[in-house]
């Protein structure tokens, strides 16, 4: 006799989901499907998706496998919200991989990453002092990632800068994982500025601007 599977294992709740180009990270540029999960334990100051934080739909698993595939698309970003929040992220998380995309994962570095697909990219958030949520940083995460993973900094300000540079040193981020992104907020640190201290101080980091942003501001489903 088979057992029964709980169907709250395999649905999410999600906000939306949506094809455009890939704004950050390493896949910058990219035609890539975004899943985005509904829900999200921080708040960031500068956080662009709080209309992620509640609501949504819920969904089975299969139905998002579907609705994916519908795109023809290599990559496939899971985000949120947090969506480690959700615990059946882990399973669409493996199901992605074995559908034969190049999944990755965007998180806030709140939650374990322990348990995620090793054949996933995470692409960990580290939150600076000014976001607000640097007391919720995970550092116990920092261990788990792999060459092919990517740390990012929010940098608001020279502040979160020079705490970002200490943490790269710290825990030897350039040589844990594939890349370190020095991201600007948005509107807020300007990254001109940005790119001048990373040459200043010769720093093995990439400086990312979001490009979803430059080309089509905050509008939802880019």
């Amino acid at each position: 006799m088979t057992a029964a599977v709980d169907p709250s294992a395999t649905t999410l709740r999600i906000t939306e989901i949506f094809h455009s180009l890939q704004g950050e990270a390493r896949t910058v540029g990219l035609p890539t499907v975004f899943v985005r999960l509904t829900g999200c334990p921080l708040r960031c100051v500068y956080c662009d998706t709080a209309y992620a934080f509640s609501g949504g739909e819920l969904w089975t698993q299969e139905r998002v496998l579907d609705a994916v595939a519908g795109y023809g698309a290599r990559y496939v970003t899971v985000t949120g919200g947090e969506p480690l929040a959700q615990p059946a992220c882990l399973p669409l998380l493996a199901v992605l991989c074995d559908a034969g995309y190049e999944v990755s994962l965007e998180t806030s570095g709140a939650m374990p990453v322990a348990e995620v697909d090793p054949r996933v990219v995470k692409v960990l958030d580290l939150k600076t002092p000014a976001s607000g949520e640097m007391a919720r940083n995970d550092y116990g995460n920092i261990e788990h990632l792999t060459g092919q993973d990517q740390v990012k900094f929010v940098i608001c300000d020279r502040a979160d800068y020079d705490w970002a540079r200490f943490k790269l040193d710290e825990y030897r981020l350039a040589e844990r994982a594939g890349d370190v992104l020095f991201s600007p907020s948005h509107g807020e640190q300007d990254p001109r500025e940005l790119a001048e201290w990373i040459l200043a101080d010769r720093l093995p980091v990439r400086l990312q601007l979001q490009l979803h942003k430059l080309l089509w501001n905050d509008e939802p489903g880019h």
